[in-house]
């Protein structure tokens, strides 16, 4: 369970997080939302230890974030996978490289294990037939082709893959999304909402997804929590959110959600 306890952050003068508490719920997927600007990004660098808070503590399963050593806040994020926005590949790294990168930083030499990972995660996000099929002629030509891919010969949602596939590989316990849909037409948004949606089940993971797009919140989230200037303004289920009264909530839902047609 991720635990936040009055998360305080400023860069200079703005002050983005004002006091978060809240508590994300194991092995459901939780939709971080707010405007633009309201810190869902900058709370997410917190839980993963890229930001240090100026007051309060982040907690994964029971271990405060902001003490742990470098060793032991590397050892932790071996079970957590990133998925950042944008997918964030490396341009001079084939697709295999990009998706086998964190084997490779924590020593993994096994090519036979590296191999099985790329062939897993890959196959697991779609890209790849199923991994009963690993061994045939066609399903290595097929892993050949696109393992030797670069980042510029796939299409946005095949990038979007590729990025869930490098969080998949060592089986996390958490994976975390940032705007995992930005930049895609609806029907690719769909396509990764339904992946998400999917792996969630699969895997039995803990998701966390920063958005700005509400249908993905309705396609995907379990628990909502929306910021509001600097702190938790809601939390609770889709439903809930859907049925809330809080001014707040109702001006964001009625912004970013069309009203149904009348015609």
């Amino acid at each position: 369970m991720i635990e936040l306890r009055n998360i305080k952050k400023a860069f200079g003068s703005k002050v983005v997080l004002n006091g978060v508490s809240c508590t994300i719920p194991t092995g459901k997927t939780t939709c971080i939302i707010g405007r633009s600007g309201c810190g869902k990004s900058v709370l997410l660098k917190h839980i993963v230890g890229m930001l240090k808070a100026d007051t309060g503590s982040v907690l994964i399963d029971g271990r405060n974030v902001d003490t742990l050593s470098k060793s032991e806040l590397f050892d932790m994020r071996r079970g957590i996978g990133y998925v950042f926005q944008g997918a964030a590949l490396f341009d001079s790294l084939t697709v295999f490289e990009n998706v086998i990168i964190s084997l490779v930083e924590h020593g993994v030499t096994d090519t036979d294990h590296i191999n099985a990972e790329a062939r897993r995660v890959l196959s697991a996000v779609g890209l790849l037939p199923p991994v009963g099929g690993n061994g045939s002629a066609d399903y290595e030509r097929e892993f050949a082709i696109l393992a030797a891919k670069k980042p510029s010969d796939l299409s946005g949602g095949m990038r979007k893959r590729v990025g869930v596939a490098r969080a998949l590989v060592g089986q996390p316990e958490y994976i975390f999304y940032d705007e995992p849909t930005t930049g895609l037409d609806p029907v690719t948004s769909q396509q990764i909402d339904d992946l998400l949606h999917e792996l969630a089940g699969k895997y039995h993971v803990t998701s966390v997804v920063i958005t700005h797009d509400m249908f993905s919140v309705y396609n995907v989230a379990d628990h909502v929590i929306m910021l509001h200037d600097g702190v938790v303004r809601f939390t609770g289920s889709v439903a809930e959110l859907q049925a809330s009264s809080d001014p707040v909530v109702v001006e964001f839902l009625a912004r970013f959600v069309p009203a149904p047609s009348s015609v």
